[in-house]
């Protein structure tokens, strides 16, 4: 994929992967020979949420919030088959196909190298990354894949409508399938204070200031401010979490591996069945793309919340999340150059027959 390709995503978006593996290395290091530092961090909490890592999230979930325009919701009715599929993958299938592929890979395939105790941790982390689809990095995805953006607006708003109802009973009744003990009403606090809060602050900003300036300048000048904020403040949270995981990891380092394979074929899959699902109903490219993009790729920054506040930031549930995040962009970006290369596969909009 050359560079001009890539027009639609943010030098530090380009290269996610390279900058949380030298936060790893970076926070891996500070632990080891800085540890004061995590030791002093870690005596800021409220309710069991480190509050330097709370803060850096909100960093990382606000700006995202205002990008969603809630108003396009009223033409969700108009051309629906795109949000079923969207709705169908997202919820009915890929939390289910998370927990099965991720525990038959840690039980089973690689039971001699994770112990049992581990690899229930490892699944616990998978599942709260299944069961977070995307609703940021997908209009990246979506304008690399020339995808409507007016539809994969109304597919990411659904869907954060969606995960404030679905994510949590789905979380717990996943983990309860695999032995894990969760408490509702911390996750309910995560959710809350992790997706309500910095939605609710994202629609009131986006409001107020397209009423004050218009949309033209919120759109070109005011939400650029923040195109960087949200990979920012991942990455300084990678330090944070990384400096607290240090002992895990550099007892552990094959353990990554381990992890992103079952991440990777899940990532595939819930693709390619959001993709033939759209081609068999023969939806457009600009809505069958994105559709499966969204389905793919997941909302790690509620993953990594949600890991953090519910399991600790030193837990081995946070550190597949975190893998999560270190092969999500190579791994979409495949999954661009193949959407783009099959495109061949789908009605076009001028061709498509009316309905």
């Amino acid at each position: 994929m050359t560079d001009k390709k890539l027009t639609g995503i943010s030098f530090f978006e380009k290269n996610l992967t390279i900058w949380v593996a030298l936060c790893m290395v970076a926070g891996i290091l500070i632990g080891k020979f800085l540890p004061a530092i995590p030791e002093f961090l870690s005596r800021f909490e409220y309710a069991q949420v480190s509050i330097p890592i709370a803060v850096l999230i909100w960093l990382m979930i606000y700006p995202m919030m205002m990008k969603v325009d809630f108003t396009s919701l009223k033409d969700v009715g108009k051309d629906p088959k795109g949000l079923y599929v969207t709705w169908i993958v997202n919820w009915l299938i890929k939390p289910f196909t998370m927990f099965g592929i991720a525990a038959f890979f840690f039980y089973v395939v690689f039971s001699a190298f994770i112990p049992e105790e581990l690899a229930k941790d490892y699944l616990a982390g998978a599942v709260i990354l299944g069961a977070a689809p995307c609703t940021a990095m997908v209009f990246v995805w979506s304008h690399l894949t020339k995808g409507n953006p007016a539809y994969t607006v109304v597919q990411v708003a659904t869907n954060d409508l969606i995960i404030l109802i679905a994510f949590v009973p789905i979380v717990v009744f996943l983990l309860g399938i695999g032995g894990v003990s969760i408490p509702w009403d911390t996750l309910f606090f995560s959710v809350v204070i992790f997706v309500v809060v910095p939605l609710a602050a994202g629609i009131a900003t986006r409001q107020l200031v397209i009423r004050k300036k218009g949309i033209e300048f919120f759109e070109k000048k005011f939400i650029t401010i923040f195109n960087d904020f949200t990979i920012v403040g991942l990455l300084l949270t990678l330090v944070l979490i990384f400096s607290f995981q240090g002992d895990i990891i550099l007892e552990n380092p094959f353990h990554i591996v381990l992890i992103a394979v079952p991440l990777i074929i899940q990532t595939f899959l819930i693709f390619f069945i959001a993709y033939f699902i759209s081609k068999k109903i023969c939806l457009c490219h600009d809505v069958a793309a994105p559709g499966g993009m969204i389905g793919a790729s997941n909302f790690f920054e509620l993953a990594v919340a949600v890991a953090i506040t519910v399991f600790g930031a030193q837990s081995p549930v946070v550190l597949v999340t975190i893998v999560g995040v270190l092969v999500e962009v190579p791994v979409m970006l495949a999954l661009v150059k193949i959407a783009n290369r099959t495109k061949h596969w789908f009605p076009s909009r001028d061709t498509k027959p009316s309905a």
